[in-house]
């Protein structure tokens, strides 16, 4: 009499038929050599990427907003009395001026996998987030644009950030 098979038989002789990946994923035969990653990267290390060259571009906003405050005042839509946090415009720049360029180095950070990048670059887009908030009256299409960036870059950083260690 012959034995019959049934749907589950079949899986488990594809998966030990000779030359197949174990559950461990090595191949049977074969002895894995060298360093071994302790989270392998996947896909989603991209974004981790695109946070860090969004951190530059955020910074360069931030500087064009700074330049902007320091240079030519006539250009925002309200003076500092018209703003949630009454500052001096000058003062205002030179925060953004600041921002702007650690955002730009914390970039360059996240981008080469620093965990320095990422910690700095998480806290530095909260911040700007906040301080684009308070200046909204003054650069109302700036701040929103950077405001919803910011938001990207947390969220890539929060959850993929690590990633990019591994990559």
């Amino acid at each position: 009499m012959t034995k019959g098979y049934h749907m589950s038989d079949m899986k488990d002789r594809a998966a030990t038929a000779v030359g197949a990946p174990d559950h461990g994923g090595a191949v049977p035969g074969q002895t894995t050599t060298g360093p071994v990653s302790e989270q392998p990267s996947t896909m989603w290390a991209g974004w981790a990427f695109f946070a860090g060259v969004l951190m530059v571009i955020v910074g360069a906003f931030q500087l064009i907003k700074a330049l902007t405050a320091l240079f030519n005042q006539h250009y925002l839509l309200v003076s500092s009395s018209g703003l949630a946090l009454h500052v001096d415009l000058a003062a205002w720049g030179w925060v953004h001026l600041v921002i702007g360029l650690v955002l730009i180095a914390a970039g360059f950070g996240v981008v080469t996998g620093r965990m320095w990048g990422r910690v700095l670059g998480i806290g530095l887009t909260a911040v700007s987030a906040i301080l684009n908030l308070l200046d909204i009256a003054a650069y109302p299409l700036w701040s929103i644009m950077i405001i919803a960036l910011d938001v990207v870059i947390i969220y890539a950083l929060a959850v993929h950030g690590a990633e990019l260690k591994s990559a």
